[in-house]
């Protein structure tokens, strides 16, 4: 009788395993692209968030003196988010500022942090739309450090995530709740 039962429940184990492996569909290059530029709207929505919770005359603050302002923080968010966006899909990043940005005393203002927060967003969202998918397994980079197109892509979205997320200990600090998660 235990014979009978295990050998029922081995096959409907398989049974159910196979089904769930036959109803899994295989992801295309445009599916990736579609769920990048979804990401990066929501990114940016998010990040508007943070950059409205911050007061104007708070910008220049930092929660000691040896790490970035406010401002700084989401500069630097700004010129990597063109930056490794080009890298990822070989879209010429224009006339955007260079890696001196978050230096720059004319960029410190709330005005112009958004301002040039929301430009690299737009920059990231535009470059990934023209992108051609097909393109996501080629090698590219600089230097030493050379990988796909598609892992480019995925360092571009770690790397505003993470000085996003940096930033919310500078809105905790001033007794200002930050923005909820946006994960959808």
């Amino acid at each position: 009788m235990f014979q009978k039962l295990a050998k029922t429940l081995t096959f409907l184990l398989l049974l159910t395993g196979a089904a769930a492996t036959s109803s899994a569909q295989a992801l295309s290059g445009e599916d990736i692209k579609a769920q990048f530029i979804k990401d990066w709207e929501r990114a940016k929505l998010y990040t508007q968030e943070y950059l409205n919770a911050m007061p104007a005359d708070k910008y220049s603050a930092k929660p000691v003196d040896s790490i970035r302002t406010f401002a700084q923080q989401m500069l630097h968010l700004a010129y990597d988010n063109v930056n490794l966006i080009s890298l990822s899909t070989g879209e010429k990043s224009g006339n955007f500022p260079g890696r001196d940005l978050e230096k720059s005393s004319t960029a410190q203002s709330k005005d112009s942090v958004v301002y040039y927060v929301d430009e690299s967003y737009d920059y990231a969202i535009q470059s990934i739309k023209k992108f051609d998918p097909n393109k996501l397994g080629e090698i590219t980079g600089q230097g030493n450090n050379k990988v796909t197109r598609f892992a480019w892509l995925l360092k571009a979205f770690e790397h505003q995530t993470h000085h996003r997320g940096q930033t919310t200990i500078y809105i905790r600090l001033l007794g200002i709740r930050p923005p909820n998660e946006r994960l959808f």
